[in-house]
């Protein structure tokens, strides 16, 4: 019998809470909050074990921990539960920066525990499509990957005010995307980005629109559009070019975009427009939380490691450094 335990009930642990009571193979979920009344909300919607803190939770036998807790928790809670020696999914990021995350990460790879981390885009069918025509060569060497990412309205500015900007908590989705599908590495970024909304965007350091270009040690080149404003719906789609053919993902019948061409616009885009990224990566989260299901039952990681969240951390301080220089940047730079 196979028993998981889930830190942190917010918007993005209660939606895990569903999809992990639905997980065949998974025999008892144990939920813990720093609101007692969410556990117990939640306990009882989804036939989960409450428990009163995350000690209790950690004590109770667990075979394995989901940390979906807020961001500044992230380190703590995952380096708890490797002292156990518990195999450990942590929603991005690793910890609250780039230098933190790479202690984290030493600290974890000494301790043989496995990590996933997680970044749902590497278990989307789509995504995973184009992740293999690259891999097999038949787009031939890859010089372009456009990665999107346009949410349909802004968090709340309490959220922004700590989330670190729009690279670190938005487009390093997207960062890691260009890593996992180039297998390349990043050499230099340049950012720019603008507020066309709420002004205080501006008062948090931080941007509503934002371009990226990255330049990887392969040659190819990454480009990223991210945004806090795209009334149509949430926007994610991803382009990969080669020397050979181009692929894409994204493009479903919900993808939120109106096509302009009186000859097709009629039968495509057909679907109701993905409101957000729950409803737009469901079957994604599914399949990463199966994946983990299986790390914690002995087989090895298979979605982003606390090696790769690293990386894509590092490539979005690049970004904010740059956008703040408003020049390029190397992540050698960075990496001092």
């Amino acid at each position: 019998m196979t028993t998981l335990g889930l830190i942190g009930l917010g918007r993005i642990g209660t939606f895990h809470a569903g999809t992990l009571t639905e997980l065949p193979g998974l025999d008892r979920l144990i939920v813990t909050d720093e609101r007692p009344a969410l556990v117990a909300q939640v306990a009882t919607k989804y036939g989960a074990t409450p428990a009163d803190s995350v000690q209790a939770l950690l004590d109770s036998g667990v075979d394995g921990v989901v940390v979906a807790a807020a961001t500044p928790a992230h380190a703590a809670l995952t380096l708890a539960a490797v002292e156990r020696g518990l195999p450990t999914f942590c929603e991005k990021p690793v910890a609250g920066s780039a230098a933190e995350s790479a202690h984290v990460a030493e600290v974890i790879v000494r301790s043989g525990v496995p990590v996933q981390i997680g970044y749902q885009r590497r278990f989307d069918a789509a995504f995973t499509a184009a992740k293999a025509a690259a891999d097999s060569g038949a787009l031939g060497a890859l010089h372009t990957v456009r990665s999107t990412t346009m949410d349909p309205a802004p968090p709340p500015m309490e959220y922004i005010a700590a989330s670190g900007g729009i690279f670190r908590d938005c487009a390093v989705h997207d960062f890691d995307v260009l890593r996992w599908i180039t297998g390349q590495e990043a050499v230099e970024v340049y950012a720019t980005g603008s507020v066309q909304g709420d002004p205080l965007f501006t008062t948090h350091g931080d941007v509503d629109t934002a371009a990226v270009t990255v330049r990887f040690d392969g040659g190819a080149l990454g480009l990223v559009s991210a945004a806090r404003y795209n009334g149509r719906g949430y926007d994610c789609r991803l382009e990969v070019h080669g020397f050979d053919d181009t692929v894409v993902a994204g493009w479903d019948q919900n993808v939120p975009v109106r096509n302009a061409d009186p000859a097709t616009a009629a039968v495509f885009p057909t679907g109701t427009p993905h409101h957000f990224f729950m409803d737009r990566f469901t079957e994604a989260f599914r399949t990463e939380l199966g994946a983990f299901l299986k790390v914690v039952q002995g087989e090895p990681v298979a979605g982003a490691t606390v090696a790769d969240a690293v990386e894509a951390t590092w490539i979005a301080e690049a970004a904010a450094e740059s956008l703040r220089r408003n020049a390029p940047v190397t992540l050698e730079e960075v990496k001092k």
